[in-house]
């Protein structure tokens, strides 16, 4: 790649995709964001420079011309970063087949329409995509049965483009990201914290989610985005295939030692 990049962004309206989109802007870069909500989108190109386009992923003719705007607008493009997803809850009993079907569409159908359709361009550029899907692709939580499935298969296609097309130049990461302080995790915090009647709110929420994160906090946009950058950029050449948990330390963690290290106290008013 050459020192300026074109990086289109998905889910580029809020939380690690903006904050992705800022950090590409500020290196020089010409970015494109995208998503289903034109203010947020527009909200970020007007701070950033980048160009918005509404855009629904999960739509053939709408990943065409979100691509075909990108190659219009700049003439290339050199970096994917897959960020849009959704999340809903539920046990495999639990589940409708209407929200596993809206969350495999979503975070696993709409980046692999995607990348068939930005592939030539990424090969020609000897580009990078970037995947972001979460630790729930490693380790499992309780009713997390659509979100978890759909992130590890997310992993393993953005292995697969490293496997087939790494000969070519194409490098494809994954970025496994835990609880970081967004939009999409304010909403299952909320509910936290009313369900828990957590005196802290949400914020109270965040530090119960995390009290056995080692880094003991939760994540932010930004630090995500940095490692993004990162596995875009030359200084990441020879990464290829990998995953890179961005997670304060929680993966590394034995649950099964915790108690030997840490005490934990009841909360006030739990049931």
């Amino acid at each position: 790649m050459s020192d300026q990049r074109v990086v289109l962004v998905t889910g580029g309206g809020t939380g690690i995709g903006a904050a992705t989109a800022r950090l590409l802007a500020a290196e020089g870069h010409r970015v494109v964001v995208s998503g289903r909500r034109a203010e947020p989108l527009e909200l970020v190109a007007r701070e950033t420079g980048a160009l918005a386009q509404v855009s629904d992923t999960t739509d053939p003719d709408d990943v065409r011309a979100l691509v075909a705007a990108t190659v219009a607008a700049h003439g290339r493009l050199d970096g994917l970063v897959l960020n849009a997803g959704v999340g809903r809850g539920g046990s495999v009993g639990d589940v409708t087949p209407e929200d596993w079907e809206l969350v495999m569409r979503t975070n696993v159908t709409g980046p692999f329409l995607l990348l068939r359709e930005a592939l030539p361009h990424l090969l020609e550029s000897r580009g990078a995509v970037v995947a972001v899907a979460s630790v729930s692709a490693l380790l499992n939580g309780t009713a997390n049965a659509a979100y978890a499935t759909s992130k590890a298969a997310l992993l393993q296609l953005c292995r697969s483009l490293a496997v087939d097309y790494g000969h070519r130049g194409l490098r494809a990461n994954t970025v496994c990201p835990s609880w970081v302080r967004t939009e999409m995790a304010d909403r299952p915090m909320a509910r936290f914290a009313e369900n828990e009647q957590l005196p802290g709110g949400i914020e109270q929420a965040y530090r119960e989610a995390t009290r056995l994160t080692p880094a003991g906090r939760p994540g932010e946009p930004a630090e995500v985005a940095a490692a993004i950058g990162w596995l875009l950029s030359p200084a990441a050449s020879y990464v290829n295939g990998a995953v890179l948990t961005v997670d304060g330390g929680v993966t590394a963690l034995d649950p099964g030692t915790a108690a030997f290290g840490l005490r934990m106290e009841p909360r006030a008013g739990s049931r």
